[in-house]
């Protein structure tokens, strides 16, 4: 029998139930080429799943994988061939605004494969991801490399915190979700004296 989920967990049991594998790796994968859907908390549901032992653990992983490479590599071809004209017309039906996908792409463009990495652990940016990486012209086998890292680093750490924390994972995600924020706001604070010392250098010259 399956276990019973923990909070907002719970609207995801009967899908799980019915489901299984297939609903892990079909909500992940549209979720990861901007269609709104809960990829990040359907992979936590069965990892709880997993260690209740109503799913395999490895094939969860191995699926939340598939899924979220793939689903970024459609958002990669949308935003290739596409680009800026799609985003403009129809990114609205998808919480993807001009005024969004501008200042993603900007922060995209300066930072690279770093940002495909982390961005799967970020909300809003791991749905634009992919169309971000192929509307700025990314090369794709390039794109590939980091999007497969940050999909195992993201898949690895809740499938894994899931499955041992169990019905604790209400708590334990609410901890590392208030980390994750601290750590996201280092990062924005590190790369701010980064670009101010950048454009100190810049000026110097003419002064």
């Amino acid at each position: 029998m399956a276990p019973p989920l923990p909070g907002p967990l719970a609207h995801l049991a009967p899908l799980l139930s019915h489901y299984g594998y297939w609903a892990v790796g079909a909500v992940v994968f549209v979720e990861d080429f901007g269609i709104p859907a809960p990829g990040e908390t359907i992979v936590i549901a069965a990892g709880v799943y997993a260690g209740a032992g109503r799913l395999n653990i490895v094939a969860v992983a191995v699926i939340a994988f598939a899924a979220a490479v793939a689903g970024d590599n459609i958002g990669y071809l949308i935003g290739r061939t596409g680009g800026r004209a799609f985003v403009h017309r129809w990114g609205r039906y998808v919480f993807l605004t001009p005024k969004r996908f501008q200042a993603a792409e900007r922060f995209f463009t300066r930072h690279g494969g770093k940002i495909v990495t982390v961005a799967r652990f970020i909300e809003g940016l791991r749905q634009a991801n992919g169309i971000i990486a192929g509307t700025a012209g990314m090369p794709w086998h390039r794109f590939l490399v980091f999007n497969s890292l940050g999909a195992a680093l993201w898949v690895g750490l809740w499938v894994t915190v899931a499955y041992v924390a169990g019905e604790h994972i209400t708590a334990v995600y609410d901890e590392i979700t208030r980390y994750q924020i601290h750590v996201l706001v280092a990062l924005g604070v590190l790369l701010l004296v980064f670009l101010v010392r950048h454009l100190v250098r810049r000026r110097r010259p003419q002064e």
